[in-house]
C-alpha cells in the first residue's frame, strides 16, 4: 500500500465557527494515509537492488545523515512499511532500524543500535542516522552508494558503488 499526506484545506462548519469565535485563521492539516497501489509495487531486481542511488554531500559526509527525498522516501521505503511505522516517523520521532553494509558481499556487517536511525527533517525529507557506516568505510564526498529496504528482512541494505578520486 502507498502513503501519501491527505491535506485538509477546507474547515468543518464547527471548526470555521471556533476560529471565528477565537479570532484566528484556519491552519490546513495534513495526516498520513494509506491508498491502494495502482500499479503493483515494483519487483526488486536482484542483480541491481539499488532503488535509491546517490552521490554524498558535504552536510552528510559531516553529520553521518544519509538524505533520502521526499520521494524517494515514500516510492521506496513507507511502501513497505506499515502505516503506524511510517506516521511514528512522520510525526517527529526516530524509528531505530537495522542497517546491513553489503559492500563486501562475502563479509557483510550488520549495524543495530541507538545511533542507526532514521527521522523526518523539517524540509520533509527524511534522513538515515548511520554514522558508523560513515567511520568504517571512511566515506567521503562524491562517493556514490546505493541504498534500498529490504522487504524480506525488513531492513536497509547499503553498498558503497563508487569511492570518489580524490
Amino acid at each position: 500500500m502507498k502513503k501519501t499526506f491527505y491535506h485538509n484545506f477546507m474547515p468543518s462548519k464547527a471548526e470555521e465557527e471556533a476560529c471565528k469565535a477565537n479570532n484566528i485563521q484556519f491552519q490546513p492539516t495534513r495526516v498520513l494515509v494509506e491508498i491502494k497501489d495502482v500499479y503493483p509495487p515494483p519487483v526488486l531486481d536482484h542483480h541491481n537492488p539499488w532503488k535509491i542511488k546517490k552521490t554524498l554531500i558535504q552536510y552528510e559526509v559531516v553529520t553521518g545523515k544519509l538524505v533520502i527525498s521526499f520521494f524517494n522516501t515514500f516510492d521506496h521505503i513507507f511502501r513497505y512499511w506499515t502505516l503506524a511505522m511510517a506516521n511514528h516517523v512522520v510525526l517527529g520521532h526516530k524509528v531505530g532500524v537495522v542497517f546491513w553494509d553489503v559492500t563486501d558481499q562475502n563479509n557483510p556487517k550488520r549495524y543495530c543500535s541507538d545511533s542507526i536511525y532514521f527521522e523526518m527533517l523539517p524540509n520533509d525529507d527524511f534522513v538515515l542516522a548511520c554514522m558508523d557506516v560513515f567511520k568504517e568505510r571512511s566515506l567521503s564526498v562524491d562517493d556514490e552508494i546505493g541504498l534500498y529496504w529490504d522487504l524480506r528482512s525488513s531492513t536497509f541494505q547499503f553498498k558503497l558503488l563508487r569511492k570518489a578520486i580524490i
